[in-house]
């Protein structure tokens, strides 16, 4: 591992290199670095070196990193209770993790008393893992509907996953190009006015160049830019 720059600098180019090998165009794939345990020191040397948005996984770290940090876009990309919700439907940009009408339903009233209306992404269960959070592929599009047909201070802006870890990134391939195959299909066939597809958020340190390939808009990486986690 370099410094968090030359780490950073590294991400970028394998970035530009796996876009390049499918024909894409490397800044359309957002880079999301993970803060998870990270102080805010730590953070802030990030932004310093590019990064423009940052993911955390609790809503804790969230509220107690806040006032830290540099300017960044936050990302709200971990499991989300409903009453937590308040906490941060002022401070994020982006919910990755809707996975309930009922969620959905707690973020459209909180973010009317704010008067905003709030990004989410679906948090999809591409590989049917039983300790991830998510919903079934065949229930995402209905999920979607509901959010929109209900939750009138929401825009539903894609899809996230978080595929199984795999020793060989290969063999997760089939569920990013699942999540691809779904982002299409729902992209083409709802049509509504806060409904405006632009991240496929998949991807994260040991899999990320093939969720490139796969056609991801949104990487969300911590390790490989920070370093293994200390859990104090």
């Amino acid at each position: 591992m370099g410094t968090i720059a030359e780490n950073i600098e590294e991400i970028q180019r394998e970035k530009a290199q796996a876009a390049e090998r499918c024909g894409r165009n490397p800044e359309d794939i957002l880079l999301i670095a993970v803060t998870k345990t990270r102080s805010a020191e730590e953070i802030n040397e990030a932004i310093r070196a590019g990064v423009t948005d940052i993911g955390e996984n609790r809503v804790q770290e969230i509220m107690d990193k806040y006032d830290k940090v540099l300017p960044v876009k936050w990302h709200m990309i971990g499991h989300l209770q409903t009453n937590k919700v308040k906490y941060i439907i002022d401070k994020v940009s982006l919910i990755h993790s809707v996975d309930s009408l009922r969620l959905a339903e707690e973020i459209d009233r909180r973010a009317a008393q704010h008067g905003r209306t709030m990004d989410i992404l679906v948090e999809v269960n591409a590989a049917g893992d039983e300790a991830k959070f998510g919903v079934g592929p065949d229930s995402a599009e209905a999920l979607i509907s509901d959010i929109l047909k209900n939750c009138e201070n929401i825009r539903v802006r894609g899809l996230m996953t978080v595929a199984p870890y795999a020793e060989n990134p290969e063999d997760v391939r089939p569920h990013f190009h699942r999540m691809r195959l779904l982002y299409d299909k729902i992209a083409s066939e709802i049509v509504h006015p806060r409904l405006d597809f632009q991240y496929l958020s998949m991807g994260m340190s040991n899999d990320r160049n093939i969720a490139v390939e796969e056609g991801s808009t949104a990487i969300r990486v911590g390790t490989a830019i920070f370093g293994a986690r200390n859990y104090r």
